[in-house]
C-alpha cells in the first residue's frame, strides 16, 4: 500500500511520502518462492553458464524463511521522502538535510540493478561526517532520487525517458529544492545521468563524481569489438582495462543487450520473484561473485538481508520491465568520452566492470579535479564499501566548495 499525502492540485508541489506493503502481498511473494519450479543443475563446475543452483536455493531459502521486509521499510520510513511532478512524471526522491547548513548539496542516482537502497549506508556518512571520521566541512545535503520507472518514481507510459531527459529533470529537481548550486554523483546509470549533465552544464551545477566514468577511447573500444589488434603502446593500466573490457563484452554483456533491445520480452521477472532474484543479481561477473559468497555464509561488504532489500523493493513495486525500458531509450555508448568541460571527480575501484586508468581519464575529461584508484570496492561501491565511498565523494568533491 502506497499512501502519499499532500494536495496533487500544484503539479510542482513537493508532496511527503511513505511506502507500507500489503501483508497479502508479502505472503504471496512468500508463496511464489515457495512454488517454484527448479531447472536442473548446470552442467559445469563454475558459474559459467550464469547464476548456480546452489546460489540462487540458498537466496529463496533465505527469502521464504528468514528475511524480512519490514525491517527494510522501517529504514525508509525514517527518512525524509518526497514525491514532485517533473515533466509530467512523478519522481520519487528522499531529501536529507544535513545539519551542517554550509553543506554542498549532493543528487546522486543509483544505477541498474540497484535503487535507492543501494544508497541508504552513504546517507550519513555523507550528512554528518563528523560522526565517520570527516570534518563539518565535508558535509552535503543529500537528494536521492528513483529514477524513472525504478522504485516509487512513476512508470512512463510514452517513449523519451532517456538519460538526456533524467539529467534535465534532475536539474529542475535540484531547483525546485532551492539549491542554486550544487554537484551530481552516480555510478552505473547514476554515472550516466551525472556525465550528461556535465555535458548539458547548467549553470547551477559546480562539478560532478563519477565511479563509473566514461573514458574508453573510440580506437580503443572498436578494435577490442572487432578483434584488431590493440596499439603496441599500451600502459599497464590500459592493458588491464582492455582485458576488463574484452571480458565484458564477451561474458557480461548479454542481460544489457535483452533489455536494450527487448525490455517487454522479460515478463518471467515480473511474475516469478525467483526469476527476478537470478536476473538481478547477475550483473557482472566479479559482484555476482561476491553474492555468491554472501549465499555461501561469507562475510562481504554486503548482507543476504541487504541484497533481498533490493530485489523486494523490485518486486513489491513491479518494476522489472519498467526499470528495464531505461536500456531501450539510452542512446549513448557505454564506456565513450562524450566532451565534459565541467570540473570532473572519478573515484576508480578494483572490481569495478573496468577500472579505468588516469591516462584515458585524464584524456577524457580535460577538466579533472580528482582522480584516485581505490583499494577495495567494485560496482556497487557505495553499497559494498559504503565508508570508503563516503572518503572518495568527500575528497573528489571537495575543491567545489
Amino acid at each position: 500500500m502506497t499512501d502519499v499525502t499532500g494536495t496533487q492540485a500544484d503539479a510542482t508541489a513537493i508532496r511527503p511520502f511513505t511506502f507500507e506493503a500489503a501483508e497479502a502481498d508479502l505472503e504471496e511473494l512468500r508463496a511464489r518462492i515457495a512454488a517454484t519450479r527448479w531447472p536442473e543443475k548446470e552442467s559445469v563446475d563454475d558459474q559459467s553458464q550464469g547464476v548456480k543452483l546452489a546460489t540462487i536455493q540458498a537466496l529463496a531459502r533465505h527469502w521464504e524463511t528468514q528475511y524480512d521486509w519490514r525491517k527494510c521499510e522501517a529504514r525508509l520510513k525514517a527518512l525524509p521522502q518526497f514525491i514532485t511532478e517533473i515533466d509530467g512524471l512523478d519522481i520519487h526522491f528522499i531529501h536529507v538535510r544535513s545539519e551542517h547548513e554550509d553543506a554542498l548539496p549532493l543528487i546522486v542516482t543509483h544505477g541498474w540493478p540497484g535503487s535507492i537502497v543501494e544508497l541508504l549506508k552513504i546517507i550519513d556518512p555523507l550528512t554528518n561526517p563528523t560522526a565517520h571520521g570527516g570534518r563539518a566541512s565535508d558535509a552535503f545535503h543529500l537528494v536521492i532520487p528513483s529514477l524513472p520507472g525504478f522504485g516509487f518514481s512513476g512508470k512512463p507510459t510514452t517513449t523519451g525517458w532517456d538519460p538526456d531527459r533524467i539529467a534535465r529533470a534532475w536539474t529542475v529537481l535540484m531547483k525546485r529544492l532551492g539549491y542554486r548550486k550544487f554537484a551530481a554523483q552516480g555510478g552505473d546509470w547514476g554515472a550516466m545521468v551525472a556525465d550528461v549533465m556535465g555535458t548539458q552544464a547548467p549553470p547551477e551545477l559546480l562539478g560532478i563524481h563519477l565511479t563509473w566514468p566514461f573514458t574508453v577511447p573510440p580506437e580503443i573500444d572498436r578494435a577490442i569489438q572487432t578483434g584488431n589488434p590493440l596499439p603496441s603502446d599500451l600502459s599497464a593500466d590500459e592493458r588491464r582495462a582492455c582485458e576488463q573490457l574484452a571480458f565484458f563484452y564477451k561474458h557480461d554483456v548479454g542481460y544489457a543487450q535483452e533489455m536494450a533491445n527487448r525490455p517487454q520480452t522479460i515478463y518471467g521477472m515480473e511474475d516469478s520473484p525467483v526469476g527476478l532474484a537470478a536476473w538481478l543479481i547477475d550483473h557482472d561477473t566479479r559482484s555476482y561473485a561476491l553474492i555468491a559468497r554472501v549465499f555461501d555464509g561469507q562475510t562481504e561488504g554486503l548482507t543476504r538481508d541487504d541484497l533481498l532489500d533490493n530485489i523486494t523493493l523490485y518486486w513489491l513495486t513491479k518494476t522489472a520491465v519498467s526499470s528495464a525500458r531505461i536500456y531501450w531509450e539510452n542512446k549513448h555508448a557505454f564506456f565513450a568520452p562524450k566532451q565534459v568541460a565541467i570540473p570532473v571527480a572519478v573515484s576508480a575501484f578494483p572490481d569495478e566492470v573496468v577500472q579505468t586508468p588516469r591516462s584515458w581519464t585524464e584524456r577524457a575529461y580535460p577538466n579533472l579535479i580528482y582522480y584516485n584508484k581505490g583499494d577495495k570496492g567494485g560496482h556497487f561501491a557505495d553499497w559494498e564499501q559504503p565508508q570508503l565511498f563516503a572518503e572518495e565523494v568527500r575528497a573528489g568533491l571537495r575543491s567545489l566548495r
